[in-house]
């Protein structure tokens, strides 16, 4: 078969043959891929920089896809090894059917940046109707996504950062109330965050940035005397496209309400996790089917892979790899 080929930690993957992946057992199945996505995560652990790097080269890349059941079932999964290639092997236990009313390049783009944005939002921030929510880098592809989803969960507001300012306009048209411009100065991002917070107290934090943007918003809560009561907010940290290292103090903590959480694999639960196939995506991709959902994509043919893997796709939207 064919697919993408990672040869040296770093490099771009190359288009080529490949054994086909043969099942082990019957817990596992063969599918013939029809679209997979590339994100972040892929391109990490790719590079070597990721916790969850490619370890036994050469590999495929690539960690889940949209294909075909042998049953002829659409269906989207993870894979148990890479899944840009014309076959991968899932675990027949871990895939989410897919709607009719949604593609394949919508349904391969589009449960990552779920599992960013819903996860965080329901699990981790632990989202209440009425909420006011904060998304910190708000104009990459989940971020946009925890927009909608803010929205849908029932935050009352939604505040969303970020640097593009057509990226930014976007999100007022994809439910946030009020944006705010990573391009101000530090004192005019924070003076505008405790204005919010003061009239509408701010619950959550979903983070995509991490770095400085982090630090200006932390900052932004801290107390304001002995008399001061503050409310309570959990900073989700999803990301960290701004940096690894931020610098919080004792005295930052102490005059603050804030409980700090990461979101991702090693910090859900694998309960919680299993919720993701089963619960929901299903709910996501009906939500997609009905318009109700949207996510932007670039889409290239699997033979085009090394240089797609080097492209600069635009802000906001996923590159989507079509077999």
């Amino acid at each position: 078969m064919k697919a993408a080929v990672l040869h040296q930690l770093g490099a771009a993957p190359r288009y080529e043959n490949f054994p086909d992946p043969v099942a082990a057992d019957d817990s596992r199945v063969l599918i013939t891929v029809k679209a997979a996505s590339v994100k972040n995560l892929d391109k990490a652990r790719a590079s070597g920089t990721h916790y969850a790097k490619h370890t036994n080269l050469p590999e495929i890349v690539g960690i889940d896809g949209v294909g075909i059941l042998p049953d002829g079932t659409r269906i989207y999964s993870q894979g148990i090894a890479g899944m840009i290639a014309e076959k991968a092997l899932i675990n027949k236990n871990g895939y989410t059917p897919i709607p009719d009313a949604v593609d394949d390049i919508t349904a391969a783009a589009l449960p990552n940046a779920v599992l960013g944005s819903a996860m965080a939002l329901k699990y981790r921030a632990e989202i209440k109707p009425g909420d006011t929510v904060l998304i910190n880098g708000a104009t990459g592809v989940t971020g946009q996504v925890a927009v909608q989803l803010a929205k849908y969960y029932g935050a009352k507001k939604v505040i969303a950062t970020g640097r593009n300012p057509e990226s930014l306009k976007l999100l007022l048209e994809l439910g946030a109330d009020e944006v705010i411009s990573l391009k101000d100065k530090d004192e005019t991002i924070s003076a505008r965050i405790r204005e919010i917070h003061s009239n509408t107290p701010i619950a959550s934090v979903i983070d995509y940035l991490w770095g400085h943007p982090a630090e200006i918003i932390l900052h932004a809560f801290m107390g304001g005397g002995l008399n001061h009561i503050s409310t309570k907010i959990r900073f989700v940290t999803v990301g960290s496209m701004a940096g690894e290292e931020i610098k919080v103090t004792s005295n930052l903590l102490r005059s603050t309400a804030v409980e700090i959480l990461g979101s991702g694999f090693g910090s859900i639960s694998a309960e919680l996790m299993r919720t993701l196939p089963a619960e929901i995506l299903p709910e996501m991709f009906r939500l997609a089917a009905a318009g109700k959902l949207k996510i932007e994509t670039v889409t290239r043919p699997l033979k085009g892979i090394e240089t797609a893997w080097s492209e600069n796709i635009p802000a906001g939207k996923r590159l989507v790899i079509v077999m």
